[in-house]
C-alpha cells in the first residue's frame, strides 16, 4: 500500500507570518491591499498541488497599546474574507479557498447564501472556517446581543452551523427539470421544508441558493478549547489547529478522532491540519540567520501587544517583562490559545519579553528551522506517526517564504510519494477525499491512499 498522502494548504497573509514580515526587504508593503499578491500565492499554491487557500479575517482592529498603535498588525486592514474569496476562486481552477466567517456577528441565512453562492461561483471548491469571534474590538463594532461567554458562543455556534446546514440541504439539484417545452423549472422533489427554530436563531427557508457539486461548502473549525474540539468533532470536515511538538499534536489528533466516532462519524473523514512555520536555508546556519533577520526587525511593543491578544487580549502594563508570565485569569475568547502559550512558556522558561519575541513567527504554531531534507523529514514523522493528516503552511513571507518551501520541500515530499502530482479536477472535498454530500449523486471515489 502507498503511504497516505498529506494535505496541504497555504494560509493568505498580507506579506508574511512573522509580525515584522512587512518590513522585510523582500516583501511588498502594500500587499494587503493588492488582489493581485493574493491571487499571485493562490495560483503558486495550487501549481504546487497544494489543496487549499486559506483566508482569515477580524472584525476590528487589535486593541493595542499607545506605541504599537501605528505599527499594528497589517493584516488589520485588508480585505474582508469572503470578498477576497470570490476573487481568489475567479483566478484559481481547483484549489480549494477556505474563507474566515464568525457564528457571533451574522445571522445563518445570509451567511448560508453567501458561502452557497460562492461554492457555485468557484464550481465547488469552496470552504468555510467557523470560528466565535469575541474580542472586545470586535463586539464594540455590533449592536449589544445575548450573553457571549464563552460556553454561550460555542452553544450558538452550534446551532448556527445546523441552521446553516439545513438551508443548504433546501433544494435537490437533480430536481431541476428547466423544461423549456412543459414551463416546469423544477420538480416537486427539488424543495424540501426548513423552518429551523431554535434558542437563537429562527429561519423559515428555503434559501434561495442552490447546492453546487459538492453538495455543501466544506466546514472548517479551529477551536482547540473543550467546547472548541466538540464543535469541531460535531461539525468539521477539516480541523485546523496550532501544536508546536509532536507529542500534543498527536493527542490532539487522537482526541479529535475519538470524538468523532462518538459523535457517529467516520473518523477518517475529519481531517487535522496543524499550522507550520518554516525557516529554510540550504544549511541549518543559513536558515537560522533568516530567521535572526526576522526577528532583528521586530519591535517590542509590537510584540507585546501581539502576546496580549492571543493570550485573550489581557492587559499587561506593568508586568515584568523580563520575569516569568504571570497567572492569567483563564480567557474569554482566545481560550486554547491562552493555555498552549501559557503552557509553552513555563515548559521552556520564557520571560514574558522571550516569549512575545517567540510567538511574532509562528503565532503558537509549530516553528520549524532548518534545510529543505530536515522539514521534510519532520513533515513526514508527524504524519508517519499519528499527529497530522496534512498541514496548513503558514510562510514567514510572502511571496519568498512560500516560494521556498514550493521550490525546495515540496519536490521531497513528492519524492517520497507523500504529496498528490498536481492540480487535478473535481470538488474540493473530492479533492480530499471526502465523501461527496450532493444529494442523488453517486458519492466521489475516495482518492486518498
Amino acid at each position: 500500500m502507498s503511504p497516505r498522502k498529506i494535505i496541504l494548504g497555504t494560509i493568505l497573509y498580507p506579506s508574511g507570518h512573522h509580525v515584522a514580515a512587512w518590513r522585510h526587504p523582500s516583501t511588498q508593503v502594500d500587499a494587503n491591499i493588492d488582489v493581485n499578491h493574493y491571487v499571485r500565492a493562490a495560483r503558486d499554491a495550487e501549481a504546487a498541488g497544494f489543496e487549499i487557500a486559506f483566508i482569515s479575517d477580524r472584525l476590528g482592529v487589535p486593541r493595542s497599546r499607545e506605541e504599537a498603535l501605528r505599527r499594528i498588525d497589517e493584516w488589520s486592514h485588508g480585505f474582508e474574507a469572503l470578498t477576497l474569496a470570490a476573487a481568489v476562486a475567479m483566478a484559481t481552477r481547483t484549489i480549494g479557498v477556505v474563507a474566515t466567517a464568525s457564528t457571533t456577528f451574522n445571522e445563518p441565512y445570509n451567511l448560508a447564501r453567501q458561502f452557497a453562492s460562492l461554492d457555485l461561483i468557484s464550481n465547488g471548491r469552496i470552504g468555510w472556517n467557523i470560528v466565535t469571534s469575541s474580542l472586545e474590538q470586535e463586539s464594540d463594532n455590533f449592536n449589544p446581543g445575548p450573553d457571549f461567554d464563552h460556553a454561550a458562543r460555542y452553544a450558538r455556534a452550534d446551532e448556527f452551523v445546523d441552521a446553516v446546514k439545513s438551508l443548504w440541504q433546501s433544494w435537490n439539484p437533480d430536481g431541476f427539470v428547466r423544461d423549456k417545452e412543459s414551463g416546469v423549472f423544477f420538480g416537486p422533489d427539488a424543495v424540501k421544508s426548513v423552518d429551523h427554530d431554535g434558542p437563537y436563531f429562527r429561519s423559515k427557508g428555503p434559501l434561495n441558493v442552490i447546492p453546487s457539486r459538492q453538495g455543501r461548502p466544506l466546514l472548517v473549525q479551529a477551536g482547540s478549547s473543550d467546547a472548541g474540539k466538540a464543535l469541531a468533532a460535531k461539525t468539521a470536515d477539516v480541523v485546523f489547529t496550532a501544536q508546536t511538538d509532536i507529542v500534543s499534536a498527536r493527542g490532539f489528533y487522537q482526541d479529535i478522532k475519538r470524538r468523532s466516532s462518538a459523535a457517529g462519524k467516520n473518523a477518517d473523514d475529519v481531517l487535522i491540519l496543524p499550522g507550520i512555520f518554516p525557516v529554510i536555508g540550504e544549511t541549518r546556519s543559513q536558515a537560522e540567520d533568516k530567521y535572526a533577520e526576522l526577528q532583528n526587525l521586530i519591535q517590542p511593543d509590537v510584540a507585546l501587544s501581539l502576546l496580549e491578544t492571543y493570550l485573550g487580549d489581557v492587559d499587561l502594563s506593568g508586568v515584568d517583562i523580563d520575569g516569568p508570565l504571570p497567572d492569567l485569569p483563564v480567557s474569554n475568547s482566545i481560550r486554547s490559545r491562552q493555555a498552549l502559550l501559557t503552557e509553552f512558556a513555563r515548559k521552556e522558561g520564557l520571560s514574558v519579553g522571550a516569549l512575545a519575541r517567540h510567538i511574532a513567527g509562528a503565532r503558537g504554531h509549530w516553528q520549524v528551522i532548518g534545510t529543505p531534507d530536515e522539514v521534510a523529514d519532520q513533515i513526514e514523522d508527524w504524519t508517519a506517526s499519528g499527529a497530522a493528516d496534512g498541514f496548513m503552511l503558514l510562510p514567514p513571507t510572502f511571496p519568498e517564504g512560500q516560494d521556498d518551501f514550493i521550490r525546495t520541500v515540496v519536490p521531497l515530499l513528492k519524492k517520497r510519494d507523500l504529496l498528490n502530482p498536481g492540480p487535478q479536477t473535481g470538488s474540493l472535498r473530492e479533492r480530499l477525499g471526502l465523501p461527496s454530500l450532493a444529494r442523488n449523486r453517486t458519492d466521489a471515489v475516495r482518492n486518498r491512499a
